[in-house]
This record gives structure tokens, C-alpha cells and sequence, in this order.
């Protein structure tokens, strides 16, 4: 009996072991790596995330710097124009070019120009300059100067054909245009300038473009509020003169009275000589006209 139960004990360990052999078995190594999957595989099998979870996760990239769609490039700030570089390029306006240093309004001209507004510079040669007379420039004070270079200067650009729209007087930036007038008559492209003491015409183009336009002109631009020919002082008037002082018609009168009452009607009358001396002379020693008549009556009695 009990040998019976010994060998069914020792199946019963033969099959359990038998059972976990086969299962070992089954587990085999070439299958492990289904549990850990790729993260493509694992993103096709795993069901679609949602939203809020898809927020969560870091991004797996930086954005790119480059954006997708490129902005046109810039067009470079155009440079200012300079008017002494064309100036000298030009050549011929060295004095021009020194007066408008010296008055400061090439500062001024250049400003202008870099803040997108238009000039006209009618521009004089050296050639007419030296046709002035001798010392005009050193004459002027420097508000002058300044009023004589803005004369030659209008505040718009103006081409050739485009005098012929203008209205005159003309206006230039000198102060006004009753002192500063400037006449302009076109004939095609012929321009010709009056200053009211000055006439002269654009000999030819210096520069132009949109914005600024140099014209050559063979005489300076001599405005009327500067050398208008000035009005002779007129001449003094004559001093005043004394006038001669008047007869006393009232000692003459009574001269006469006394020389008449005293032929008529007085008896004869004697003097002697301190009284004829008290009436005759006065304080001074000149003889008064009553101490004339009083003689003149005595010997007009004594003739009688």
C-alpha cells in the first residue's frame, strides 16, 4: 500500500515538472521584444491621444529661424545730396561756393533737402561775380549776404519747361517779393531773369533731378531791396534872418506934436544950459529923440 502511494506521488512530480518545463517553454526570448515597441509602432497600435495630453508632451524640434515666407529686403536710404560736391564738380562757382559757407545757408539748403522738400538754385559764375564793381560784396553786412544767396534760390524744383507755368513776381526765400521781385519771361527753353537791375537768362544746366535743380546764370541776381539806387538827401534849408527893428512912430509923432504946439502956441521959452543938457542926453551920452525935438522947437521960437 504504502509503496503504491510512493509511485503515484512520484507521477504527480513528473507531471507538475513536465507542466512548468512546457511553459518555459512557450515564454521564448525572440518574442520580449513585443512588449517594448518602437515609439512608431507603438504610436500606430496605442489608440489616438487626446488633446490635453498632446499639449503636455515637449515638442520634439525647435522652430525654425528662417521663416517660410521671406519679406522683400529693404531699399536702402538714398544718400543726401550734396550741392558743394556738384558744385565744384562742376566748377566755375568757387566764390558762389564760399559765399554760401560763409552765410551758413548751404546748412540750411541741405536740410531742406534731407527732409524730402524740393529746391531751384540759380547759381552765378565766377565770371559774375567779377563783373561787379569792385567792393560790393565787402559793403554788405551779413544779413545782406544772406538775403543776396537766397535770392538766387526758389523754394520748388522747376525744370526748363516748367518756368513757363510760373507767375510773376516770382517767389524766391529772400524776405518778400516788394523788396526781392524777380520777373521771369520763357520763350521754349529759353529763361530769361529780371531783377529790376539785373537782366540775365540761364546759360545752362548744372544738375536735376526730382528733387533739386542747378541752373548757370552769367550775372549775380542783384535784388532792388539791396542796391535800389538810394534818394539824395535833400539840401538843408536857409537860416532864418532878423528882422530889421521898426521906427518908434510914437517918439516921431510926438516930436512933431511938440514942434507944432510950439510954433502955434508957446511963447518963448528960455533955456539954460543944464536943463537943455538933462533933456538932450540921455544916461548912455546919446541924444534922445525928445531932447532932438526940444532943440529943434527952440530954434524954431527963436527963428520966429
Amino acid at each position: 500500500m504504502m509503496k503504491k502511494f510512493l509511485i503515484s506521488l512520484s507521477f504527480l512530480f513528473l507531471f507538475l515538472f513536465h507542466s512548468s518545463a512546457k511553459t518555459l517553454a512557450q515564454s521564448s526570448p525572440a518574442q520580449a521584444p513585443s512588449v517594448a515597441q518602437s515609439p512608431s509602432q507603438n504610436t500606430a497600435q496605442t489608440p489616438a491621444q487626446s488633446p490635453a495630453q498632446s499639449v503636455v508632451q515637449a515638442p520634439s524640434q525647435a522652430p525654425a529661424e528662417i521663416p517660410l515666407v521671406q519679406a522683400p529686403p529693404r531699399k536702402a536710404k538714398p544718400a543726401a545730396t550734396n550741392v558743394t560736391k556738384i558744385l565744384e564738380k562742376a566748377g566755375n562757382f568757387g566764390v558762389f561756393i564760399r559765399i554760401l559757407k560763409n552765410t551758413q545757408v548751404i546748412n540750411q539748403i541741405e536740410n531742406q533737402l534731407n527732409t524730402s522738400n524740393s529746391l531751384t538754385i540759380l547759381a552765378p559764375t565766377n565770371g559774375a561775380f567779377s563783373g561787379l564793381k569792385a567792393g560790393t560784396l565787402n559793403s554788405l553786412t551779413t544779413e545782406q549776404k544772406v538775403q543776396l544767396v537766397q535770392y538766387h534760390i526758389l523754394p520748388s524744383f522747376i525744370s526748363l519747361s516748367n518756368f513757363q507755368t510760373l507767375s510773376n513776381p516770382v517767389r524766391t526765400q529772400a524776405s518778400n517779393t516788394d523788396e526781392y521781385p524777380l520777373n521771369i519771361i520763357t520763350q521754349g527753353n529759353w529763361v530769361n531773369i529780371s531783377t529790376g537791375l539785373v537782366n540775365t537768362s540761364i546759360s545752362g544746366t548744372v544738375y536735376a533731378d526730382n528733387q533739386l535743380a542747378i541752373y548757370k546764370v552769367d550775372r549775380v541776381l542783384l535784388p532792388l531791396g539791396i542796391f535800389a539806387p538810394k534818394p539824395k538827401p535833400k539840401a538843408p534849408a536857409p537860416a532864418p534872418t532878423l528882422a530889421k527893428p521898426a521906427k518908434d512912430s510914437s517918439a516921431s509923432s510926438l516930436s512933431s506934436s511938440s514942434s507944432s504946439s510950439s510954433t502955434v502956441d508957446s511963447p518963448p521959452v528960455a533955456l539954460d544950459a543944464s536943463s537943455a543938457h538933462g533933456l538932450i542926453l540921455t544916461s548912455n551920452g546919446m541924444v534922445s529923440s525928445t531932447g532932438l525935438a526940444v532943440i529943434l522947437a527952440v530954434f524954431s521960437v527963436g527963428l520966429v
